[in-house]
């Protein structure tokens, strides 16, 4: 469970302002702890007990070797997002949400290895022989691959999560992941439907401040998911010559010395 230091860190975040009450959806009526002034205000010990529950997840998640996909296009959240995601080395899309990025991953996959080889014939000469005209409209491509699935590029396989900054917005991003049963982590505001995903962060998705005090918490339980598996990976290797003397060993060596008696016994025979 968080900690009352942990609240108060998502206090002065502004992580409890909610919406106006007529925007409410009734099912986030669990999540908030009462009404001031028109606003709902979320119930921030709630919000702290969801944090620690989606983090623990996304730890395990990134422990297992499998991608994070974060997905976030409003304008306060792209920056700080990219930022999180890069530092724990995780794939994101900031800008439109290419529909089929998910249920039609093979296609994306195609146009990502497009701007490799766009990539390769830049670096081979390729590119050089092309007209001028040709020249600019590569180019042009190559820059609106970058834009949309530069951050994918390293992602060759479906994510092991998504997870999401304003599940309203990102609605379709949220419905192809339901689709393919990935599991969805999300910081719900009052105006969504928390059913939606299955590890909900109640929590302001509008301000940057409260969407970066939140991110800050999940990067780092990514990063530290990716530090047990290296520390898992690194010590079998030193475990190694240790497993190496089998039991089996030991009849075979007792067969290889059976002859050498026999042997002995001959000679002094002779």
């Amino acid at each position: 469970m968080a900690n009352n230091i942990e609240v108060k860190e998502l206090l002065d975040a502004g992580v409890h302002f909610g919406h106006l009450t007529r925007r409410w959806d009734p099912n986030m009526a669990p999540y908030i702890y009462m009404e001031r002034n028109g606003i709902h205000i979320i119930n921030l010990y709630k919000t702290a007990a969801k944090i620690d529950e989606a983090t623990e997840a996304l730890k395990k998640i990134a422990a297992s070797g499998r991608k994070i996909l974060f997905v976030a296009t409003k304008k306060q959240a792209k920056e700080i997002v990219a930022e999180k995601a890069s530092k724990a080395n995780q794939p994101y899309i900031t800008e439109r949400w290419p529909g089929g990025m998910l249920t039609n991953f093979v296609t994306i996959r195609k146009a990502v290895k497009k701007m490799a080889a766009i990539d390769r014939m830049k670096k081979d000469g390729t590119f050089n022989t092309l007209s001028k005209k040709e020249r600019l409209q590569v180019d042009r491509l190559r820059a609106k691959l970058e834009k949309n699935l530069g951050s994918i590029s390293d992602m060759t396989r479906l994510p092991g999560a998504l997870f999401v900054v304003d599940i309203t917005r990102e609605h379709i991003a949220v419905k192809e992941a339901q689709k393919l049963n990935i599991p969805i982590f999300a910081m719900v505001d009052t105006n969504s439907d928390p059913r939606q995903v299955q590890y909900v962060i109640p929590a302001n998705d509008d301000a940057s401040k409260s969407i970066d005090k939140v991110m800050t918490y999940v990067s780092d339980a990514v990063i530290e998911g990716l530090s047990e598996r290296k520390a898992a990976k690194d010590t079998p290797k030193k475990e190694a010559p240790a497993k190496e003397v089998p039991a089996k060993e030991v009849p075979v060596a007792v067969k290889a010395e059976a002859p050498v008696v026999t042997d002995t016994t001959k000679q002094e025979e002779e």
